[in-house]
């Protein structure tokens, strides 16, 4: 009985805890973590789209705090990994255990790991209107200065948590520093072989990019296409000819000219769009012909004469 017992698999067994997790994959596990809280918190308000504005806004940090132990319920507590972990094959084990044995995070660390979680965000929401309908006494006072000196405190203990975390690798939040706590990988993790040619193509790519962005700000893109325009439209000057001063609509965001100006052209420009354009670029010409913007003309007598003629 004693040797069928040990050859049988243990029910405890686990990932290694030899298994050990980057840092950056703990970080990404957080990240998705996060943009699941927004996710399900996007989909939970669109249930209320239709109803009265500002139904959720009294009640906001205790709904969200319900939709987090919610998930908390169904991830943390039944398989000792965040969905985020789950994603990334990384399942918390006891720290405090010694030697190569896996042991999950037992019930107490699991409701410590809730109200370190789930509690201090529902604090630091419902803080700021929490002494908010109370007057303005003694021992309110003394409480909210408490409270500020504690959250201060806090901060400084993750700031000094999160330098350990980058220089060991382990523990990156202060509540798994607390509560002893270390992802481990689930299944063992095989070797990652880069090869030469795929180190070669990556630094060929990034210096590419890096040169893209070093030139693209260089080329005044507003005028080569107004170049390329005026190089491949034969009917350009008939254009020019063909239309007049009192054009309707802006050269540059093509609705009616607000304070109509001009710059020696037969286009019509609003005040702001030429005084910006001209601003960000010295050389600024028109987007239609081409024509420099030496100088700035209010046409104002021509558009009502415009409207004159047309009534």
């Amino acid at each position: 009985m004693a040797g069928a017992g040990g050859d049988k698999p243990s029910a405890d067994a686990g990932p290694s805890p030899l298994s050990r997790v980057l840092r950056i994959s703990q970080l990404d596990a957080f990240e998705l973590d996060g943009a699941l809280e927004q996710l399900v918190w996007s989909q939970f308000t669109q249930c209320f789209q239709h109803f009265k504005p500002g139904l959720l806004t009294p009640v906001e940090p205790e709904l969200k705090a319900l939709l987090q132990l919610l998930l908390w319920r169904f991830t943390v507590y039944s398989n000792s990994a965040t969905v985020g972990q789950s994603l990334l094959n990384i399942r918390y084990k006891d720290a405090r255990v010694p030697g190569h044995k896996y042991r999950p995070m037992s019930r107490q660390k699991k409701l410590w790991f809730a109200l370190l979680t789930v509690g201090e965000k529902w604090l630091k929401e419902r803080s700021h209107s929490l002494f908010l309908n109370h007057p303005a006494e003694s021992s309110i006072h003394k409480a909210r200065k408490l409270l500020s000196v504690v959250m201060g405190l806090t901060k400084a203990a993750s700031l000094v948590n999160f330098l350990l975390f980058l220089q060991t690798g382990t523990f990156p939040t202060l509540t798994e520093r607390l509560l002893r706590v270390q992802p481990v990988f689930i299944r063992p993790q095989g070797p990652r072989d880069v090869n030469f040619q795929f180190l070669n193509r990556e630094l060929l790519w990034h210096g590419f990019a890096e040169f893209l962005i070093f030139l693209l700000p260089l080329i005044n893109v507003w005028k080569l296409k107004v170049y390329v325009s005026t190089m491949f439209s034969p009917l350009n000057e008939l254009r020019r000819r063909s239309e007049v001063t009192y054009c309707t609509e802006c050269a540059i965001c093509r609705e009616w000219p607000t304070m109509p100006h001009s710059i020696g052209c037969n286009h019509v420009f609003c005040y702001y769009c030429l005084k910006s354009h001209a601003i960000a670029d010295i050389s600024f010409t028109c987007p239609k012909c081409g024509a420099d913007a030496a100088t700035m003309e209010p046409v104002r007598l021509q558009i009502e004469m415009t409207e004159l003629h047309q009534s």
